[in-house]
């Protein structure tokens, strides 16, 4: 398998149940070291590279998001020990997510219980999204982060995530064509192998793989936005 992701592009990986786009993920945030062949960054093979940088510079928000059992500062601040309030507080701003968090009964002093289960799976997806504001990226890796969420919340933090995604380099991976077409290109995998890439529309009127997985008859102007309108947001 062999694919690159161009600065400043949102990828979408997608493909069937198993065909090992959770591994992508790891691999990419070096979660997971090949057994053969070479993941790079910047032409850098990742094992090369200090993981206190790599984690500094590739952030993976998965589906169920990891919370310590401390405050809602607390698990913002974690990617950023040195972040003042003021920096929690507009990270969370900018994420569209200060009000629900003043909301709380102790505001940003709530305690989110252990793995933040005193939170919804929405609240939790929010302050994981805050997290990835605070800690400024240059790749954002995306492992299905709304996958098991109510539309209503994944509405708001899909959303929120577009703003995030804005002027960086981002890894959508999804089985879900509404995340599929916010994409400025894709690539399919199938048994482990790249069976096809290109943008979402391309793929559509290919109608090959993309298209049996995503339905020939989607409207793309339905989408909240377009590959190209995604591109021109974030200057790409």
């Amino acid at each position: 398998m062999s694919f690159d992701v161009r600065p400043g592009e949102a990828l979408a990986i997608v493909g069937a149940s198993g065909s090992g786009k959770s591994t992508i993920a790891y691999l990419a945030t070096r979660l997971l070291d090949p057994d053969s062949g070479v993941v790079r960054l910047d032409d850098r093979d990742l094992r090369t590279i200090a993981l206190n940088e790599i984690r500094r510079h590739i952030v993976l928000v998965e589906q169920e998001p990891v919370l310590l059992h401390a405050t809602v500062a607390e698990n913002i601040r974690y990617v950023r020990p040195d972040a003042t309030d003021e920096d929690v507080r507009e990270a969370a701003a900018t994420a569209g997510i200060a009000t629900f968090i003043e909301a709380l009964p102790h505001g940003y002093q709530t305690v989110v219980g252990e793995r933040g289960l005193a939170l919804s799976a929405g609240e939790r997806q929010r302050v994981a999204l805050a997290r990835a504001f605070l800690s400024n990226p240059t790749v954002l890796v995306l492992d299905e982060p709304t996958a098991a969420l109510d539309p209503v919340s994944e509405r708001h933090v899909a959303e929120g995530y577009e703003l995030v995604m804005r002027g960086r380099t981002t890894i959508l991976i999804s089985h879900r064509r509404d995340v599929a077409v916010r994409a400025d290109r894709v690539v399919v995998i199938d048994g482990a192998r790249v069976v096809e890439t290109g943008t979402p529309r391309e793929l559509l009127e290919r109608g090959g793989v993309f298209a049996r997985l995503f339905n020939v008859g989607y409207d793309f102007q339905a989408a909240a936005v377009s590959p190209a309108n995604a591109s021109n947001d974030r200057g790409a």
